[in-house]
Parts: C-alpha cells; structure tokens; sequence
C-alpha cells in the first residue's frame, strides 16, 4: 500500500484497510495522516536572528552535535548550496539561506527555519 497525502493506492497484494495477520489478528483501519499548513504563498518576514544561529527550540544549545552541525551549516551557507549531510545522521539539511529564499515556512519543523520567532 502506498500512502499519498491522505490518499491510499492499494498494491496487488493489498486487499484493503483490514486484512487477516499471520498471527490471527486484523490489522486495524488504515488512519489517514494529518495534513500540514500549507504554504500561503505570502512572503514572509524573516526571524530577528542571523541565518546562521537556529532557533534554539530547533536545536538546543545542549546538543551534543552542535558545534558540528553549525560548521556543516555555515559551510553550506558560504558555499550557496541548498543543504548539507546532517554529521551524525547523513541526512539532508535545508540551510536557512534555501528556506529564506522560498519566502515562506512549510510548517515540517525545519532545523534552520528562519522563519520561527
């Protein structure tokens, strides 16, 4: 099964939302997940912070990554590039400098969201 939005696509396996389990049980519904504020596609105002310091609910002073992540991320700030590698994770990171750009917050917890006050 393949979730799209609050869409479901059943597989040629898939025979809906309750199907019997190996172990005797029925799977329950499937629960559609809840959508995000979408973009109103306003411009705007951008956080009183330097793009280079995350909103510390985003990443608290106390992580134990900090220092590497803030490197990583001003490296790719300096370089105009749209993210980096997280260092501890591998994952990709949008930089604060590519969210400012969009000119509003997609409302997905951002790390380096300029947009949270």
């Amino acid at each position: 099964m393949l979730l799209l939005g609050s869409l479901f696509i059943l597989g040629p396996g898939d025979r809906g939302s309750q199907r019997e389990s190996t172990t005797g049980w029925r799977d329950a519904p499937a629960q559609p997940v809840p959508r995000l504020p979408r973009m109103s596609g306003e411009r705007l105002p951008l956080a009183d912070r330097p793009l280079t310091e995350p909103h510390p609910s985003r990443l608290s002073p106390g992580h134990p990554d900090r220092a590497r992540i803030l490197a990583a991320h001003t490296a790719a700030l300096s370089a105009g590039a749209a993210g980096y590698p997280d260092p501890a994770s591998g994952l990709f990171v949008l930089t604060a400098g590519f969210l400012a750009r969009r000119g509003t917050c997609c409302g997905r917890g951002c790390r380096h969201c300029p947009y949270v006050t």
